[in-house]
């Protein structure tokens, strides 16, 4: 009896230090990106600050529902050092993202992905929405595939605010 409830203790324990070697310290890739308003930046740019990146698309429908959620994060987190990268999918017909983001009037930072090499620096995206929350040290802290839950992502902005 005592042999597998050690079993089951060792397999938990691995799978625990798996996870925080792997979410705990695993560093963004360094994209270089340019958002449709601005000039040529990278990922690196942004460190001291929470950045969500969100790889979406006009054509998915989970991506265009969570947007509006995305915008309000986005005005009530900026302050306090926040940041949203909003990848449009290489799939994507760039008028109809140009013309979402300008209809929804999205205050933060979209950069078209035509060739895809912003997705496949990320672990080569292929649905979505996925998104990943950057700490202010530039470590993905939190991933989600399909829509985030947004309660999660609010507590752990709050948790992180003013921390550089």
């Amino acid at each position: 009896m005592k042999k597998p409830l050690i079993a089951l203790l060792l397999l938990a324990m691995a799978g625990l230090a798996g996870y925080v070697l792997w979410f705990g310290n695993n560093p963004a890739p360094n994209v270089r990106f340019t958002p449709l308003a601005g000039s040529s930046r990278q990922l690196a740019d942004l460190k001291g600050k929470m950045v969500l990146v969100n790889f979406w698309a006009t054509s998915c429908p989970g991506c265009v529902e969570e947007m509006p959620q995305i915008k309000r994060m986005y005005q009530q987190y900026a302050a306090s050092g926040f940041e949203v990268l909003a990848v449009d999918m290489s799939y994507d017909e760039p008028d109809y993202a140009k013309t979402f983001v300008e209809k929804n009037q999205l205050p933060f930072m979209v950069a078209l992905d035509s060739q895809g090499a912003i997705a496949h620096a990320f672990g080569d995206i292929q649905l979505t929405p996925t998104s990943f929350l950057i700490d202010r040290q530039g470590r993905i802290i939190k991933r989600y595939v399909g829509e985030m839950n947004f309660n999660e992502v609010g507590q752990l902005l709050e948790a992180n605010q003013g921390k550089a």
